[in-house]
Parts: C-alpha cells; sequence; structure tokens
C-alpha cells in the first residue's frame, strides 16, 4: 500500500464558489497542472476516496479538491500534527508540510524528518519547481492570480536527493549492527521482504537506543521477534512476501503469524531511545526477522537498503526490563457482507506502564482503537490507525500508568467484504485483532 504524502485533517465544508475565469493559469493552477496532478493525485495515492491510503490521509489532490483541502488544514502525520503544523500555511513555507514533503533535502528544516518525502517511490520534483512552491506559499498561497516567475517550472535540475551513506557501527562494547544489505526493486512494483538475523551475542544484552537508516523509497522497516522460537525460518535468506506477479506467497505470509513487533520505523531514519534505566532484553543467541517494504513507480530498477543499530546499556543500569505487549482477540465472528465492530477488555493483574502502542490486523480490518480501560481515564483513547499493512507506531509522549485492575481496550472495525463468516486465524484469509507495544512492570 502506497503511503501517503501530505497527510492531514480534511477541511470543513466550504460554500460553493463561482467558476474562476482566466485568461492565463492562475499560479496555483500551474502548481496543479505541473505538480499535483502527474506526480501527487496518481491511483493509490491522492487521487480517490476509494484509494486503499485515503482512510489514512484523508487527503484529495485532484484539480477541483486540491486547494480547499492544503490551505490551513492541520495534518495528520504524527510529528507534523503533534506541532499543529498545516498543509500550506499562507505566507511560511517552512511550517507547511506541503513544502517539506517535496524537498527531499531535510537540512532545509533542521534535518526533521515528517514522515517519507514524496512522491514515495517516485521521481522527486524538480528544483525549479520546489523553489515555485515555496515563493507560492511565501506571497499567501492564492487560489488566484500570477505572483510567481513562471520559468522556474521548466526548470530541469533534479530534486535533491542525498547520496546514501549508512550508520556507523556502535562502538566496539556498545551496541551492534544488522543490515539488510542492497536489494533490486523492479521497476512499478512494491517489494517488501524478510530475513532473519542471527545477533551473534554470546550474553544477554540490554537495548535502549534503536537506530534506523534506510536509502529513499522505503515504506517501513520492522524488526521482529518471534513467538515460538522451534518454528523459525532459515537464516539470512531473503523472503519476499509478493510473488514477481504480485500475487502473495504464502508461505511468506503463514511465518509473519509468529511475529512479535520489536522495533521499527515508518520515515527513512529513525533514532528511539527509551528513557533512562529502561532497556529492551536482548536474550544471548537472539535472533530477529527483519521486515523492509520498498516502494518504486518509476521505470528504472532502484535499490533498498536497510542499517540498524542497536545500542546498550549495562546491567547494572537497567532499573525497567521493557518487553513487547501482545494482546490478542481471538474471540470474535465477522459475518459475511457486514461492517462490524469488535471490542475486548484487557486487563493487568499488576501495574504496568506502557510506552508504546501499535496494532495489527489482516485486511477486513478498517479501524484500530486503543483505549485505557478502567481507572480515573476510562476510555480515553491512546491509538488510532486506519492503515492495516503498516499501522501506526506510536510512542506515547508521556508514559502511561496502569494500576493492578486497569488494562487497555481494542475497539476494532472491519468490513467484511466476502461471502463467508471470518474469524481469528492465521491465514490470509482469516482476520486478526492485536495490540503490539512495548510496556514495563513496576
Amino acid at each position: 500500500m502506497i503511503g501517503s504524502a501530505f497527510v492531514g485533517l480534511l477541511a470543513g465544508c466550504k460554500e460553493p464558489k463561482e467558476p474562476l475565469v482566466e485568461t492565463e493559469l492562475s499560479s496555483f493552477s500551474l502548481i496543479q497542472d505541473r505538480i499535483l496532478t502527474p506526480s501527487c493525485a496518481t491511483a493509490g495515492c491522492h487521487a480517490s476516496e476509494q484509494d486503499g491510503s485515503f482512510r489514512q490521509h484523508g487527503l484529495l489532490l485532484t484539480n477541483g479538491k486540491s486547494y480547499e483541502n492544503l490551505i490551513n488544514v492541520v495534518s495528520w502525520q504524527p510529528d507534523a500534527k503533534e506541532e499543529g503544523m498545516r498543509r500550506v500555511k499562507p505566507f511560511s513555507a517552512f511550517e507547511s508540510l506541503l513544502y517539506h514533503k517535496l524537498n527531499w533535502d531535510a537540512s532545509h528544516h533542521g534535518g526533521k524528518v515528517y514522515g517519507s518525502p514524496m512522491p514515495l517511490g517516485g521521481i522527486p520534483v524538480s528544483v525549479g519547481q520546489t523553489e515555485f512552491v515555496r515563493r507560492w506559499i511565501e506571497a499567501g498561497a492564492p487560489e488566484t492570480g500570477n505572483m510567481v516567475d513562471t520559468t522556474l517550472l521548466s526548470d530541469k535540475t533534479p530534486g535533491v536527493v542525498a547520496a546514501f551513506t549508512g550508520l556507523e557501527p556502535p562502538a566496539a562494547g556498545s551496541g551492534i549492527q544488522v543490515r539488510i544489505e542492497p536489494f533490486s526493486v523492479n521497476p512499478q512494483f512494491e517489494r517488501e521482504l524478510f530475513i532473519r538475523k542471527t545477533m551473534g551475542t554470546s550474553v544477554d544484552q540490554y537495548v535502549n537506543r534503536v537506530q534506523i537508516k534506510m536509502r529513499q523509497g522505503s515504506h517501513h522497516f520492522i524488526l521482529y521477534d518471534f513467538k515460538d522460537k522451534s518454528k523459525l525460518p532459515a537464516a539470512d535468506v531473503i523472503r519476499d512476501l509478493r510473488n514477481a506477479n504480485g500475487s502473495l506467497n504464502i508461505a511468506t505470509f503463514a511465518s509473519m503469524q509468529n511475529h512479535v513487533f520489536w522495533a521499527g520505523t515508518q520515515t527513512p531514519e529513525h533514532d528511539y531511545t527509551l528513557p533512562p534505566g529502561m532497556a529492551l532484553l536482548m536474550p544471548a543467541g537472539s535472533s530477529y526477522d527483519l521486515n523492509s517494504h520498498y516502494v518504486n513507480k518509476t521505470g528504472q530498477t532502484t535499490t533498498g537498503e536497510v542499517h540498524v543499530n542497536l545500542y546498550t546499556i549495562p546491567k547494572e543500569e537497567v532499573q525497567h526490563v521493557v518487553q513487547s505487549l501482545d494482546l490478542a482477540n481471538q474471540e470474535f465472528s465477522l459475518p459475511a457482507g457486514q461492517r462490524i465492530t469488535v471490542t475486548k477488555k484487557f486487563t493487568f493483574n499488576k501495574p504496568r506502564t506502557v510506552l508504546m502502542l501499535t496494532s495489527h490486523t489482516h485486511k477486513l480490518g478498517e479501524k484500530f482503537v486503543v483505549k485505557i480501560n478502567g481507572g480515573s481515564r476510562n476510555g480515553e483513547i491512546l491509538y488510532e490507525s486506519t492503515d492495516w499493512e503498516h499501522p501506526l507506531i506510536k510512542n506515547l509522549p508521556t508514559p502511561l500508568k496502569l494500576n493492578a485492575g486497569e488494562g487497555l481496550t481494542s475497539e476494532i472495525t472491519y468490513n467484511n467484504t466476502t461471502t463467508r463468516t471470518v474469524r481469528f486465524g492465521l491465514t490470509s484469509e482469516d482476520e486478526m485483532g492485536i495490540i503490539f507495544g512495548y510496556y514495563y512492570e513496576d
């Protein structure tokens, strides 16, 4: 599934306007014709409410819809939303997500990453076109009128795509590095693969920082642990999720049902440090499944690559061993041809502090909500995701302390478009409903 370019809340309804009569195209109309229509309003991205990613970003960039969906609309992208950033803030390109998404050189905004640069898996917009957008925003982002030099749109200077520089491994004794070495992604194809890597550890390690860096075109990376260590796939063998014709590789899909989330990101660069005194346990002899998904919408073969640094701290510095949440609802039945919301409450028998949440369903899952169960904040929403293939990974800004007798509630909306009843199961024709995350016990 293609990731979103400029995620944000849908604009409120506006009064209909009289058709604009122009003798020549306005600056915004040129942006629509030269940039948004060919690069953004494409199938699977921002062309239709039926696009698979629409529930994630809620953004149409088609002619006649894009302006009202961009101007002064707060973004849905988690980092941008937390800052109150708008898709387009008139008179301020550096506070506009559209400009950040089109400008692949993250140094212009202090290196901060707001999801993947766009168009995902495509060719970056030229330097001149990006500058045209910047000047239009700085001029107030009007819908009508011509205020930017149109020769910029003819500039063919390629957008900035910095050469990939991988991560330097942690210093000796401070961690380990694992990689997915360079691999090819065929033209007009999405490649998602898994490869099990052994960590080479002879004693227990305690990981308190995870650093990830990938080549451009990555949709996500996840590092998985295994529920059943007796059913491990072969080490160092690439297992593709899809065959060359796009069909599902059943054997690879089956191996995914043994996964437990351990670390991951949906941005090309990620650097996450657990709070002081907290660490994930990496037992001696561990191995993990590395999952990478790349998108290539160009006519040429591209390259994927992933570097992961796992930084460790001495055991004596660990006050809390962080564990993985794995809260599954296996007791539901989805009637044929119906949309239904299934709720399951999970209660903890001892105090827990939750640090991160993510979710897992199969293709019938439309929306996954996690709420607090019990206590003074009962029913408060902690997490929402509408992308079943690539769910949100949410690090809680303030760790959530839950007492014994409290817990979490999963509230999942499924749309069973099949002609049969669907229940919990391991195959792609079954369904799932699992809360994953990080927590520690007091």
